[in-house]
């Protein structure tokens, strides 16, 4: 006999649960989902979870300023990343996946599921009113976490755009049950992200970091936090913004050099003045950043391999990939005789072009590769469908769901994507940057066009009156979509 479409369909007076209810099949072709708010207020989407009463688990993970060209599955050399090729080989890799150039842009879209002219306020900012997925799964029933990087509250240090001091969301109200992070208030405290860090965990600081590694403590405090949660009746919503591998770079655990390290002094490089930064203390060591990649991939395997232990792994959806680019001052291979230099920070594919990897054995078809293309308004919707939970009425996400891709469906894959670049950071003076790509062309709001199977670097911009024919007909199709995205 067929299983109601909701988890709790006994009392619900939608369509469809009525019509299972006598006897009907509960979802059928075309079925567009119902909402309803199940026990406890929990809020669930009828259709999205038929024929199953279990939603499964969710663990989101994105790495800090690691590019598509640093992973070996996708053609990297430079860095041995054994657990993220795993990861791959288990499930299905994207080659198209984008996102905005530096990291607040990224993560503010990831969060919410909408692009930057609609909700950005600042550089290491997000709205102290914002609904971020946090909210969404926890109001959905799930229990919620989120383990790493915040950066999101009072990101200016006192000599930079002091007005914009004291703003942003406190990781308090960011919807999350549990937290675990780094960065969680003024920028010129937020000390060490790495050795010796400063973690500030449920309402205080950690006291006993010493000698800890920063990522170690957030992988630690992931397994932990699923340990408590994995045999009660709730799923879990884990969201992991790692401190891996942003600057500086500095000595892993894994690097003979790590015992005897001595992490700079309670000011890292973003909360210094412009008088501190000037006095030539402050030393980086792109050296260090292999070290870094490959242990961020072996903490990730430690997650993976803690999920395959537990036996949970079937039941979890794991997204992974990148906030933007790598850093300009680390140039890695690429196929082997092919040198990419990082882009972050900077709007051509270099800046936009991330890693993407998810893996649900048994839902995600193992080995297997994608070319849709991707960009980071598509993440939220994605979980939130195969959470089978919806928004609150009025809200708005501009991603597309590729969550019927993650199943071997074709889906609706995009034939372009748009992205709106305005960091407001004191130190960048980028001002707003609009630009719309597809497969092959990509078009700025000013004009620029550019063949992308021939320009990656954007060398050679194509201005309207060099259109040849092929260029003519793409800006015709590009064109119009500025005024549409932001009508």
């Amino acid at each position: 006999m067929d299983r109601p479409c909701c988890l709790n369909c006994d009392g619900c007076d939608c369509n469809d649960c009525r019509h299972s209810r006598e006897g009907g099949n509960p979802v059928g072709a075309g079925f567009k989902p119902a909402i309803r708010f199940g026990v406890g207020g929990d809020m669930v989407s009828c259709g999205r979870i038929a024929m199953s009463d279990k939603r499964p688990n969710v663990i989101m993970i994105m790495s800090d300023d690691l590019g598509y060209e640093c992973i070996g599955v996708n053609g990297g050399t430079s860095y041995a990343t054994p657990r993220l090729d795993e990861m791959a080989a288990n499930g299905m890799r994207f080659d198209e996946g984008h996102v905005l150039p530096l990291c607040t842009p990224t993560r503010v879209a990831l969060m919410t599921g909408k692009h930057n002219f609609r909700n950005y306020i600042g550089f290491g900012l997000i709205a102290p009113d914002e609904v971020t997925f946090g909210h969404l799964f926890s109001d959905a029933g799930y229990n919620t976490c989120i383990s790493g990087k915040w950066q999101l509250y009072s990101y200016n240090p006192p000599d930079e755009m002091p007005e914009m001091r004291n703003k942003g969301q406190q990781i308090e109200d960011a919807g999350f049950d549990e937290y675990c992070v780094w960065h969680a208030h003024q920028t010129e405290d937020k000390g060490s992200r790495y050795k010796d860090p400063i973690i500030y965990e449920n309402g205080k600081y950690q006291d006993d970091t010493d000698g800890k590694y920063g990522d170690d403590i957030f992988c630690d405090y992931i397994m932990d936090f699923v340990d408590r949660n994995k045999d009660n009746d709730k799923p879990f919503f884990v969201y992991w913004p790692m401190a891996l591998t942003h600057k500086p770079h500095e000595p892993s655990p894994d690097s003979p050099e790590f015992a005897d390290f001595e992490p700079p002094p309670n000011k890292t490089l973003g909360g210094r003045t412009w008088a501190e930064l000037e006095d030539g203390a402050f030393e980086d060591d792109p050296r260090f950043y292999k070290d870094m990649v490959e242990y961020h991939d072996k903490l990730i395997g430690r997650l993976l391999d803690y999920l395959e232990a537990e036996g949970l792994s079937e039941d979890t959806l794991v997204i992974y990939t990148g906030d933007n680019g790598s850093p300009h001052d680390v140039c890695s291979m690429y196929h082997e005789h092919n040198e990419i230099c990082g882009g972050k920070g900077k709007t051509n594919d270099r800046g936009t072009h991330v890693p993407l990897i998810v893996q649900q054995p048994g839902t995600v078809p193992a080995g297997s590769v994608n070319d849709d293309l991707i960009d980071v308004t598509d993440f939220l919707p994605t979980m939130l469908y195969a959470a089978g939970v919806d928004t609150p009425e009025g809200y708005v996400i501009d991603g597309e769901s590729f969550y019927p891709q993650l199943k071997g469906e074709t889906g609706k894959p995009k034939d372009w994507i748009f992205f709106h670049f305005e960091p407001m950071n004191a130190r960048n003076t980028t001002g707003q940057i609009r630009f719309v790509r597809d497969r092959n062309w990509k078009l700025y709001e000013t004009g620029q066009l550019y063949d992308m199977n021939s320009d990656l670097d954007e060398e050679l911009p194509i201005f309207e009156t060099e259109d040849g024919p092929e260029a003519a007909a793409a800006r015709a199709k590009l064109k119009p979509i500025f005024a549409e995205m932001v009508a």
